[in-house]
């Protein structure tokens, strides 16, 4: 059997429990459910401190682990299916249920329900909350601290509008296996825009093509909402003109016209565009 080790949980030495008499292994493990206790956490391909992000995880995001060995879980991501290392110290017991999600670009964990006191901590977009209640225009938090309502949302009132959520990130800087606006690539931008309005989104841009919308044709018109597509990048219609695409080019996520973009990418020898796609959430699930 062949499958993709970015979102099938299995090494020759080990798999995870459901995958016996599916994929060959020494041995199988059953999962221990953990949420991310930072305001990000790395993901690796390997269990290497200084090896290259293959992407990140968010605070209350919950990671399956199937093995918890010298300071490294390996596991699986629950949000997206995908597979890597992550240092233990990121990573907590999973209790509670989170009911909020983070709006705001960045927010403040405060020690008290006061806008002047110090804050404790920071959360990103996309984190996960449990918010046991309301004091004076913060939400308490079950694990402690105060967090301004104005920066929340709850987890089942999704956004209305994906694409707005991904014009936020304009000008977050570019970084490959980013997950958040301190820094994302081109398919985290779009995964963490239709994450918010709540449609299941796969993480890197070969997924995407392959599984997201319905086909185009050439020279078809652009909409609000397409996905356009190159070999290993993904980018975002605003409209018939526009391109919004988190791009080593600006190093940040950029808003420009799509044919000066296709251009620059094909003169530069990444290829031409190879799918225009038109979402249909209607059809998807939510």
């Amino acid at each position: 059997m062949t499958f993709d080790p970015r979102r099938v949980p299995a090494r020759p030495d080990l798999a995870a429990a459901h995958l016996r008499g599916e994929v060959e292994a020494e041995r199988y493990a059953e999962a221990t459910v953990l949420a991310v206790m930072m305001p990000l956490a790395p993901l690796t391909r390997h269990p290497e401190s200084e090896g290259p992000l293959a992407t990140q995880l968010i605070h209350g995001e919950t990671f399956v682990a199937y093995e918890q060995v010298d300071g490294w879980a390996w596991g699986q991501s629950q949000i997206d299916g995908y597979v890597g290392y992550m240092p233990d110290a990121c990573l907590m017991p999973a209790v509670g249920a989170p009911n909020h999600r983070v709006v705001q670009t960045m927010t403040q964990i405060y020690p008290l329900p006061a806008m002047k006191t110090r804050p404790l901590g920071w959360l990103t977009y996309g984190a996960r909350l449990e918010v046991v209640g309301f004091e004076t225009g913060f939400a308490a938090l079950d694990t402690g601290g105060f967090v301004p309502v104005q920066h929340l949302a709850a987890l089942d009132a999704p956004a209305a509008d994906w694409v707005a959520e991904a014009e936020r990130m304009l000008g977050a800087p570019y970084l490959w296996g980013g997950r958040s606006p301190a820094g994302l690539d081109c398919s985290a931008l779009v995964q963490l825009a239709r994450q918010a309005a709540g449609h299941a989104c796969s993480r890197d841009s070969d997924m995407q093509c392959a599984e997201l919308g319905r086909s185009l044709a050439a020279g078809a018109p652009a909409e609000r909402g397409d996905l356009v597509f190159w070999q290993g990048h993904v980018g975002i219609m605003l409209d018939g003109e526009r391109l919004l695409h988190a791009n080593a080019h600006h190093m940040a996520v950029a808003i420009e016209p799509l044919a000066e973009a296709r251009a620059r990418i094909e003169s530069a020898g990444d290829g031409p565009m190879i799918r225009h796609a038109r979402l249909d959430d209607s059809a998807e699930a939510r």
